[in-house]
């Protein structure tokens, strides 16, 4: 069933990958709804986004976050640990998309608390399928909270 809110869903993307945002960006721009998009590089902007500190104090609570693994600063593990163990962010979902396929990776993930985790395929047009299938399944389910 399709969200048809007027609303636009807040994304946290948390990606440092300068090709993977633009591709996120794009794909997202031509889906089915329409979406305000952050986008931070690393594990401590994303932290102090979503903890609203510093240059984020006015930062819009994220609807959903879209989380690479593997990050400078703070690694993609320790901002899925951080925000599920917070009581103001547990609830918002948080999809793992990284380039690692590392057994280790996902266990640890989903022992966290991950709500999904993916894989970035590295055939181009399969990533779009990928962003395009997230899009499909988690943000035409998401309702926003009042």
């Amino acid at each position: 069933m399709l969200n048809s809110s007027p609303e636009k869903l807040e994304v946290l993307l948390v990606e440092d990958n300068p090709g993977d945002v633009r591709l996120i960006v794009e794909t997202l721009k031509e889906g089915r709804r329409e979406y305000n998009i952050t986008v931070v590089k690393d594990g401590e902007e994303a932290l102090s986004y979503l903890k609203k500190q510093g240059q984020f104090a006015s930062a819009k609570r994220p609807d959903i976050i879209l989380l690479d693994l593997k990050l400078p600063k703070k690694s993609g593990l320790e901002v899925l640990k951080e925000a599920k163990s917070s009581e103001d962010l547990k609830a918002i979902p948080i999809i793992v998309l990284t380039s690692s396929s590392a057994e280790d990776d996902m266990a640890n993930a989903y022992k966290n608390h991950a709500n999904c985790y993916i894989t970035k395929p590295i055939d181009l047009d399969k990533f779009v399928v990928t962003i395009q299938s997230i899009e499909d399944f988690w943000f035409t389910i998401i309702k926003k909270a009042k």
